[in-house]
């Protein structure tokens, strides 16, 4: 089922028209695409490192049919390996700019009076890069499914959304820490005010992301200005338990305004430097501070920061918070994640790790628990090879134990249920090497297998996109996701702990990985 259109295949749909103005997009097979329509300003000039200012309004209609820009992104990231560059698709190439508060939407039906299940994906790249513009994500054949309508939001990155410079300029920057956040905020406004217009109910939203954006979601739970504008929630690859302190936040500003020649007194100054300057700063600040007091639980130098105000609490530390009490939570991830990061290691990549180098590299993240770590992914996996150890290990330490945690902490609420799932259908990709690997959920959840070559092609991929994309859409319209397409899913308690395995065979565990969960646990909270 393939997303791509020609542009003889589309054709303009009706003018709609929204508070801002009249909009235009696309029709084809079925659905309307809009992309690039504007829920905010600029955030150039003045507008740099403040809240979100209202998207100024226009005359006439304004052509929606192709993407708007992407926010600037992290600079020098390290290549993939060649044959990874299109794993999951093609590359987003809109250019980088400070116009990015856009978003783009499909859906079934426009003024029709539909109330339709309305899910907003918040794309990953861990709060530093990344853009709603991929096509392994495009929302056409998920909003054909589901009947649903489907927003897909740009907004700030890095320093640019994240910059803590209120203990160091005062008043004037109050929301310059969470400003990447506070735009999606205003994007979850923006569908409240017009998604009726677009066949969507305002009443019934799920927002759902993976990696840095199962990241997003979570911060989205503790956040007071977000509270009812979205009533389910899905978290994929990315939970988030702690985020930067202002103390920290406070050490990473100062850094970077050294780097950037600046005094405290001069962050007015802030506003006036090319962007691409300002994102420069991002490495030298972040190797004068160092990692986090808690590597494995707060991941992003510049992401967001509990300022006592925008964000009055870490996502999950120590509990759920107060504000996500009456929200159905989804969260898990791929069975082995890390197998996306460690294949650009040749060691990894071509099985030549050895069990010295393995102990090595989990003792640099699992302390006085190394030994006893080896010993159960050994018993676990008695056949395998010390990289595949290697990425067992990391999967667990790096995200799965992250999911687990605010499963349990979320269960313990009481209140609105949650449920936990894995993704372990492999991917026969570059001779399976990549397995389970991060961001492979994508063209499943968006049920775009052809996209991406991960799936594209691989038996079972069709049927198990289907099986999965319809769980979203049944969580996203009834706030449960179980589905006749599934055997029985209880909801997760800290005593049953049951799991969705998604496979060639879909089953649930209870309690998976049990021994390597409670020695985790004890090196990520310790």
């Amino acid at each position: 089922m393939a997303n791509d259109v020609t542009a003889a295949e589309a054709r303009l749909g009706p003018v709609v028209e929204i508070a801002s103005g009249k909009v235009q997009g696309t029709i084809a097979n079925g659905i309307h695409a809009l992309k690039g329509i504007p829920y905010g300003a600029s955030t150039a000039g003045h507008n740099r490192f403040r809240a979100p200012q209202p998207a100024l309004g226009w005359s006439g209609v304004r052509a929606a049919t192709g993407f708007a820009g992407r926010a600037w992104q992290l600079p020098n990231r390290p290549a993939r390996r060649a044959v990874l560059e299109t794993l999951l698709g093609p590359a987003d190439t809109t250019a980088e700019t400070e116009d990015c508060l856009t978003l783009n939407l499909w859906t079934p039906g426009l003024g029709d009076g539909g109330k339709r299940p309305v899910m907003v994906w918040l794309h990953g790249g861990a709060f530093a890069y990344g853009s709603a513009n991929r096509a392994v994500t495009d929302g056409a054949n998920l909003a054909r499914r589901g009947d649903v309508v489907v927003v897909a939001v740009n907004h700030r990155l890095n320093i640019l959304g994240f910059l803590h410079l209120d203990d160091i300029g005062g008043g004037r920057w109050m929301h310059a820490s969470n400003a990447g956040i506070l735009d999606i905020v205003a994007a979850l406004q923006w569908v409240r005010d017009n998604i009726a217009a677009f066949g969507g109910d305002p009443g019934n939203v799920t927002v759902f992301g993976e990696s840095g954006g199962g990241g997003k979601v979570s911060v989205l739970l503790a956040m007071p200005a977000a509270k009812g504008l979205f009533h389910r929630a899905i978290i994929q690859s990315g939970a988030a338990i702690r985020v930067s302190t202002r103390e920290r936040a406070n050490a990473l500003a100062e850094a970077a305004l050294r780097a950037l020649g600046l005094r405290d007194d001069e962050c007015a100054r802030l506003q006036e430097l090319p962007p691409a300057q300002i994102v420069a700063a991002i490495a030298p600040a972040a190797c004068a501070v160092g990692r986090s007091q808690w590597p494995l639980l707060d991941r992003y130098d510049f992401g967001p920061v509990v300022d006592g105000a925008d964000l009055p609490q870490h996502p999950c530390h120590p509990g759920a918070p107060e504000t996500a009490r009456a929200v159905p939570v989804m969260v898990g991830g791929t069975r082995e994640e890390s197998a996306f990061f460690l294949a650009d290691d040749d060691r990894v990549w071509n099985g030549l790790l050895t069990e010295t180098e393995l102990r090595e590299r989990v003792a640099a993240v699992a302390g006085p628990e190394t030994e006893a770590l080896l010993a159960v992914y050994r018993a676990a996996m008695p056949q395998a090879r010390p990289a595949d150890r290697l990425v067992a290990a990391l999967t667990g330490s790096n995200f799965w134990i992250r999911s687990v945690i605010l499963a349990e902490r979320y269960a313990a609420r009481r209140h609105a249920a949650v449920w936990m799932y894995s993704l372990d259908w492999q991917s026969p990709a570059h001779d399976g090497r990549v397995k389970a690997h991060h961001a492979m959920d994508l063209p499943f959840v968006f049920d775009n297998t052809e996209v991406a070559d991960t799936t594209a092609g691989a038996p079972g991929a069709r049927e198990l996109a289907a099986r999965i994309a319809d769980t979203w859409i049944g969580f996203a319209r009834h706030g449960r996701p179980d589905n006749p397409a599934l055997p029985a899913w209880p909801a997760y308690t800290p005593d049953e702990r049951a799991t969705m395995v998604f496979d060639h065979q879909c089953s649930v565990v209870r309690d998976p990985g049990r021994d390597a969960r409670l020695l985790w646990t004890r090196v990520v909270t310790s």
